[in-house]
């Protein structure tokens, strides 16, 4: 043969050899979760959205637009959870935001850990760590599947939002305090200089010298309703719910706090996700790397203002600026077709009750406080024991098994009386032992949701339902936490390395996240997984 011929043949081989290996497996993966967005909200403002934000994603990516969260309680917890183990709460143990332990009769923190310190600051909001999520997760097998190679880093202003996506495993998870970025000694003993140098910018203080108008004029919010209502909570610090909001006018011992309910905190959480991706060479090791964050604020905003206020549509279209940013930086560091991110949601919300009210449709609030007082009044009538009731967390009633012990109660007809009582409320309709949900007279989607978000070790004694559009909570503002569709229906959108761009409008599951990933990134997929793989998104 020809040496110069076989030479160039050689040549030829050794660049297709190399972009093959190349293109094996994406050099990055990108999670990004929005806190409390709603799946309706890509088509509700799609039409203000830019053209390589949103609809970049929903265009030349794969939506699986019927996502539903499989189990109650949606929460921020169990939701990021959920996202990275595939799993439930039955199995990864995260209940919600919050439990009752009763071997300590103590309330529980999602991530406390007293066993690790605060990095990064000087107060406990850094004492924090997965030690109480029972499963691993999608990064945590992508750790192991190059032998800890792959590096992973969680970012989110919320501590939980930072650190079950990140894993058991992760180099780093890292959450706001106090106008810094924070971690614990659980992942290092101090932080990065990097992270120093960012923190020393101070972006939040800079931000807060300017006041939050309208991106555009307000006469074209016309997807949302007036300005001034009532029912709005305000930014701490401000005492009025509209724009402009003040924001250079909050003290200074209020604006780091207050900065959280506005939409520059989303650009701080993205610009503080690109000195990772720069400083930690996250995507460029030959290896493949795994970030995974969290926008916080678009939850603080939307329990204040609620799904269908001016800030909840001015929050979303700067929002849409900011992934424009994010995605050309990843194309600009990367190239674009060489990392992997998909975009979802860690649950829904509900509209504020009262401005469902003013639109003639049923809704409501009731307080936990009440419930909890007038059921433990009626057991020491009958029963004459004193606090058998320890709280009602996460729609359910938690028994004080040791002070029904000690009066010698009859925990059978304690319970008949609990039930009775609540389902004599008119906003209840339903309740019944969490241990016998199976048998409990209630629609199956319901049945098999609370069946997925009970364990026996951190869950109530007794579940309650109650009427669409009823929530636990006062008059102003709204939260989530409940299996309805406005609480339960996500966006799922995959793009980039590996993902053939278009839709499916079957039901799918915030479980088949992880699985999808890991068929995709060809690893095991996380132990307590129960997920299906979105095959239709796959090349």
């Amino acid at each position: 043969m020809n040496r110069k011929y076989f030479s160039s043949l050689l040549f030829l081989f050794l660049i297709s050899y190399s972009t093959q290996a190349q293109t094996t497996k994406p050099k990055l993966v990108v999670g990004i979760v929005i806190d409390q967005m709603r799946w309706d909200y890509l088509y509700k403002y799609k039409e203000q959205y830019g053209a390589k934000g949103f609809n970049r994603l929903l265009k030349e990516g794969f939506t699986a637009e019927n996502t539903m969260i499989p189990f109650t309680q949606t929460y921020t917890a169990p939701g990021h959870t959920c996202v990275y183990t595939g799993s439930v709460p039955a199995i990864h143990g995260i209940v919600g935001n919050n439990w009752y332990d009763k071997a300590t009769n103590k309330r529980v923190y999602c991530t406390d850990d007293s066993a690790v310190n605060t990095v990064g600051a000087s107060n406990k909001v850094g004492k924090m760590s997965p030690v109480n999520m029972w499963t691993n997760t999608i990064t945590d097998e992508l750790r192991l599947s190059t032998n800890f190679k792959s590096k992973v880093i969680g970012i989110a202003l919320k501590d939980r939002g930072a650190i079950f996506p990140a894993g058991h495993s992760a180099n780093a998870a890292y959450w706001y305090d106090g106008g810094k970025w924070i971690t614990s000694s659980y992942y290092m003993n101090e932080l990065p200089k990097w992270v120093n140098d960012f923190n020393a910018k101070d972006e939040p203080a800079k931000a807060m010298k300017k006041d939050w108008t309208t991106l555009y004029d307000i006469k074209n919010y016309t997807l949302s309703t007036a300005d001034d209502k009532p029912y709005e909570n305000n930014i701490k610090g401000l005492k009025t719910v509209t724009f402009p909001h003040k924001l250079s006018t909050i003290d200074d011992k209020d604006k780091y706090e207050a900065f959280k309910t506005t939409p520059f905190a989303n650009n701080y959480t993205f610009n503080f996700a690109q000195e990772a991706i720069y400083n930690e060479k996250l995507g460029q090791r030959g290896v493949t790397d795994f970030l995974a964050v969290s926008i916080s604020s678009t939850d603080y905003i939307g329990h204040s203002f609620g799904p269908n206020s001016i800030e909840i549509q001015d929050t979303y279209l700067r929002l849409d600026f900011a992934l424009t940013e994010f995605l050309m930086y990843l194309d600009n560091i990367l190239g674009k077709g060489n990392y992997t991110l998909f975009l979802t949601a860690d649950h829904g919300v509900a509209h504020i009750p009262e401005f469902l009210n003013e639109n003639k449709m049923p809704a409501g609030t009731f307080e936990d406080g009440d419930i909890i007082k007038e059921l433990n009044e009626a057991i020491e009538e009958k029963f004459a024991i004193k606090k058998a009731i320890t709280t009602v967390m996460n729609y359910q009633v938690y028994l004080n098994d040791n002070a029904i012990e000690k009066g010698n109660g009859d925990k059978t007809k304690i319970t008949e009386l609990i039930i009775n009582k609540l389902k004599k409320k008119d906003f209840i309709v339903n309740a019944f032992e969490l241990e016998k949900i199976m048998g409990a007279s209630i629609p199956q989607p319901q049945k098999d949701r609370m069946a997925n978000g009970f364990t026996p070790k951190r869950s109530g004694d007794i579940q309650f339902t109650f009427k669409p559009g009823y929530f636990d909570g006062g008059k102003k503002g709204t939260t989530h936490g409940l299996w309805n569709p406005y609480d339960a229906h996500i966006p799922c959108l995959f793009y980039g390395w590996g993902v053939k761009s278009g839709k499916t409008h079957r039901e799918t599951y915030m479980t088949d996240i992880a699985p999808t990933l890991a068929a995709l990134l060809k690893i095991q997929m996380p132990n307590g997984c129960v997920g299906k793989v979105i095959e239709e998104l796959i090349k």
